[in-house]
């Protein structure tokens, strides 16, 4: 991808190169998990904050599941994997694009998770349930990792000097997304969720969609 210089002037007004957005998903965690509490009082936590089939009966809640969280302990593994996998994008990229990147592949892996598993569990020849209800930041995590695993220093300067090709490359994701997913399993964890967050974020970062430029120092320039 060709990139031009930015200043930077306008790197530090958009927020790239800082840890602004990190803090500004943690607050917003934290006010989210606040008004979970507050709305379950009322019944009404469920239909705000938690996606579920059928999606268009609360379209919102492909936004708002993607900032809740299932109980202190989800709330605080996330943060940690937060402030771990997106701490070096935040500072590669700018505050807008990390935002976007953020809720949209937790959108995109919190659908996937509700579309996936209910069509599978409708085929006759498949036992079990569908899921009932997703909500986590959990997707936009692994896809974070994804993006960091595929755009680091060390896996562009691979890429550039092995001519792969993509097939192979898709493949090389397909089973390291896998893999990672099943090192994750556990009770009650939307693996399909994490799969796709972390399949899209391997992709996202080998085309380096989240890249600003190349005017600013090293620790800046890459992920």
């Amino acid at each position: 991808m060709e990139t031009r210089p930015r200043s930077s002037t306008t790197a530090t007004e958009d927020g790239g190169g800082s840890a602004g957005p990190i803090l500004e998903l943690l607050g917003l965690f934290v006010v989210v998990f606040a008004l979970q509490g507050i709305t379950a009082v009322f019944g009404t936590m469920t239909g705000l904050f938690v996606l579920s089939p059928p999606i268009s009966d609360n379209p919102w809640t492909i936004v708002t599941s993607v900032y809740a969280h299932g109980g202190l302990g989800h709330l605080l593994s996330n943060s940690l994997a937060l402030i771990v996998f997106g701490w070096p994008v935040a500072r590669a990229t700018t505050r807008l694009r990390f935002h976007t990147f953020f809720v949209v592949t937790g959108a995109i892996a919190g659908i996937s998770q509700i579309l996936i598993t209910n069509t599978v569990a409708a085929t006759p020849l498949v036992a079990g349930s569908g899921t009932v209800g997703v909500l986590g930041a959990s997707g936009a995590v692994f896809a974070l990792l994804g993006y960091l695993i595929a755009s680091n220093r060390l896996s562009v300067n691979l890429a550039s000097f092995v001519d792969v090709p993509q097939w192979i490359s898709l493949v090389v994701f397909l089973a390291l997304a896998m893999a990672v997913t099943l090192a994750t399993a556990a009770p009650g964890v939307a693996l399909i969720a994490h799969f796709i967050g972390l399949f899209f974020g391997l992709l996202a970062g080998r085309a380096r969609i989240l890249s600003v430029g190349q005017a600013r120092s090293t620790t800046r320039s890459a992920v």
